[in-house]
Formats: structure tokens, sequence, C-alpha cells
């Protein structure tokens, strides 16, 4: 069967208010803008050429039918994106910090997102794709849940190469101990893992990134690890075989949201055109360089799915700057 689709993603999509200054009364002011994990992703995917699809369910309602058309303009195959009456779309409020620090607040209990059912997978669209990307935000839902885990499962019968970032939002689940089974979970059936350094501090509960990589690929087989540090850079793991890229410096930046999703969808947009076999350090460099240099690029911006940089912003910002510490936070 031809793989008509570069990359399936599965999960949340939602509207992301973010602040954006005061009102003359001294209010604050929210911008709504589209986003959610999953989704941003794909969007970065798109802009760099790939044909793209999303799984997941938003609420009867005008964001719902707000996000529908805003994936739609951006070329992201909404097939599978269904509407439910029984719960709202799930909102979320950023609150940034000095130092490039987040604070989520979200209205979802339940979202429709939650409620997506296994019966309700259009396994068609796994089967034409080449890769399916996930996150444990689907896990904080029992239907979900289900569905999440169901999905994968076609995806691995199929051969697909399965992605997966934890994306952990602490809010949203009732413990630890349920995070790390999620967690757990994505990295027992993923091919391609991005975790951040706080994320593999919490399951590992090592900070030598060398070392608690090395727990994970001991316990879990995973081809590719890349790890996100932030404002430090970012490191990948094939094998034996570790790389490191330094960040780079954005003298604009206004906030990380999305900064993670921007990187990982440069990840995966390199392991489509070259392949997930016999990388070599050199390769992994320069995935990262790329990766890292899109991330910053999406701090300066405000939102990350409407305004993902576009191939060519990202290739001047690699000819024009050598990568330094002090780059981009938050991803």
């Amino acid at each position: 069967m031809k793989n008509d689709i570069d990359v399936t993603a599965l999960g949340e999509l939602l509207i992301d208010f973010t602040e954006n200054g005061l009102s003359n009364q001294k209010n604050s002011l929210f911008e709504a803008n589209p986003g959610g994990a999953p989704c941003n992703v794909l969007a970065m995917l798109t802009k760099l050429g790939k044909n793209t699809a999303f799984i997941g369910k938003v609420g009867d309602d005008f964001f719902g039918a707000s996000l529908k058309k805003e994936l739609e303009s951006i070329g992201i195959n909404t097939k599978n994106l269904l509407k439910d009456k029984a719960a709202p779309t799930t909102l979320a409020f950023v609150h940034n910090y000095a130092g490039g620090d987040r604070e989520f607040s979200f209205y979802r209990n339940p979202g429709a997102d939650m409620l997506l059912k296994k019966e309700e997978i259009c396994t068609e669209m796994i089967a034409i794709s080449r890769i399916f990307h996930f996150g444990t935000l689907s896990f904080t839902g029992n239907d979900s849940k289900e569905a999440t885990c169901f999905a994968v499962e076609c995806a691995k019968k199929k051969n697909k190469i399965i992605s997966f970032d934890p994306n952990v939002r602490k809010a949203l689940w009732n413990s630890d101990n349920e995070i790390k089974q999620a967690m757990d979970y994505g990295m027992k059936h993923c091919d391609i893992l991005k975790i951040s350094d706080d994320e593999i501090l919490f399951h590992t509960g090592m900070s030598n990134y060398d070392k608690a990589v090395e727990k994970i690929q001991s316990k879990y087989e995973i081809p590719l690890i890349c790890v996100t540090l932030g404002k430090e850079g970012s490191l990948a793991y094939y094998g034996s075989i570790r790389s490191f890229a330094e960040p780079y410096i954005q003298t604009g930046t206004m906030e990380t949201t999305g900064a993670g999703d921007t990187f990982m969808g440069c990840i995966l947009n390199y392991v489509l055109e070259n392949g997930l076999k016999g990388l070599d350090k050199s390769q992994l460099h320069n995935m990262l360089n790329f990766a890292n240099a899109a991330a910053s690029i999406i701090t300066t911006r405000r939102g990350a799915l409407k305004v993902m940089p576009e191939q060519s912003e990202i290739e001047e910002l690699l000819y024009k700057k050598v990568p330094k510490k002090g780059g981009c936070q938050g991803f």
C-alpha cells in the first residue's frame, strides 16, 4: 500500500490563551492561538513540504469549528478530526515568567479531546502513513487512552515508525505514578523519543543525561532519542553514538510555547528524508542544528501552529549565525 501521508499524529487540539500585554484598565490581555503539541508538530512538517494528518476530537462549538478551519488552512488533513456535543473544546491559559518558565491552567474536565473513542480511529489513515506520532495527554481520559493504545497497535502491526513526545503537563494528572505509566507505555512502543531535560529527570531520577539515556536505552531499546535542554541546546543518542548541538541566540524571544514541537517536527522531517538506519554523528548534529534553529525562531512569535518558520528562514539562520550558548529556552 502506498504511503500517501508522511506523518499522522493523534492527541489534543486546543486553544492556547497567551498573555499579550495589558488593557487600558491594566487588565491582562490574552490572545487566542490554535495549539496542542501534536498539531504543532504537524504544522512544522507541513511548512517543510510534508503531507500530514490529525486524529482527534474538538467540541461542537465556536472554538472547535475555528480549530478545524485553521488546520485545513495550513494543509493538515482533518478527515479524522471529529466533533463532540458532550464536551467543549479544551482551553489552556499560558502564563510566561521572566527567564522562559511557563505555567499552564487548563479548562478540560472533560475536554472533547478526552472523549475520542477507539472505534472512531481511522485505521486506514494510519495504514497509509510513514510515521505515527503521539504524546501522553491523550492518556488522561479513559476513552482517549484506549483510542491511543489502539492506534499505536495499528501502527505497530503495519510496521510504521512510531514517534513519542511525553509533553508532560502535571496539572492534568492525578498522580506522578500515572504520568510515569503513560511515559513507560510510549517508550516501550516508540522508535523515536523526544524528551525534555525536566522530563528525563522526572522519569529516571537522574540529572546526568548520558546515564539517564543509557538507562532508558537498556530498558526500552529506542533507536533514536533526542533530549532538549532549553537554553543549553540539545542532544541526540543513536545506539552508542552521541551528538550535541548548541542553541541559537534570539534577542527577540517572546515566549517558548511550541518550541519543543517545532524541534520535534524538524527531527521527524530529517528521518523522513534520511531514514532511521545507519545514521552517523555528523548526520545527528546536522539534524539537531536545524531543529535548534527552527525552535529558536518560534520563540520570537506568539503562538506556534499558525506561525511556524519557513524552511528558507531556518536555512538563512543556519547560514548567518553560528550557534552559541544562551539561545532559545523552554523546549
